[in-house]
């Protein structure tokens, strides 16, 4: 009883051993699935999505980020990501700490901690968003633009 104990412990620790390996590799390639990460000003920020690898990658990473952001627009009952947006935010003094655009339907900001207002553009329509950054967390905000809206 003793022997199938000790064969069942190390199966068990082997099994567990395999599952860690693998969500390893499942998180690695999922990092490296993430677009570059660029500067405006001393805000860095990635955008794109355009893919399930990378999209996933982006929605798995966003927890770390401080300002999350996904555009889309509202086609026949449901939203169809945007890409192409073109963003500003700017800061509590109005000033443009970060201005870009979008190369798919999400974008990540490391910005610091305070009141912003997002100006986001899609085919000259622009949607006007105020979001609060605090110390330690995500904000996420989805803009979704109304049906008829053509990328451009």
């Amino acid at each position: 009883m003793k022997s199938n104990l000790r064969n069942n412990s190390s199966g068990l620790a082997a099994l567990f051993l395999a599952a860690s390996l693998a969500a390893g590799i499942v998180h690695a390639q999922s990092d490296s699935a993430l677009p570059a990460i660029h500067k405006s000003g001393t805000v860095e920020y990635l955008s794109g999505g355009i893919g399930l690898d990378e999209s996933t990658a982006i929605k798995n990473a966003s927890r770390q980020w401080p300002l999350s952001l996904v555009f889309s627009v509202q086609a026949a009952g449901r939203a169809q990501f945007a890409s192409d947006v073109k963003l500003e935010v700017r800061d509590a003094k109005g000033v443009v700490v970060l201005q870009t655009t979008a190369s798919g339907p999400y974008l990540l900001a490391r910005l610091a901690p305070g009141s912003y207002s997002l100006h986001a553009s899609l085919a000259g329509k622009t949607l006007e968003r105020k979001v609060e950054v605090k110390a330690g967390s995500s904000a996420r905000v989805e803009l979704v633009w109304p049906a008829g809206t053509n990328q451009g």
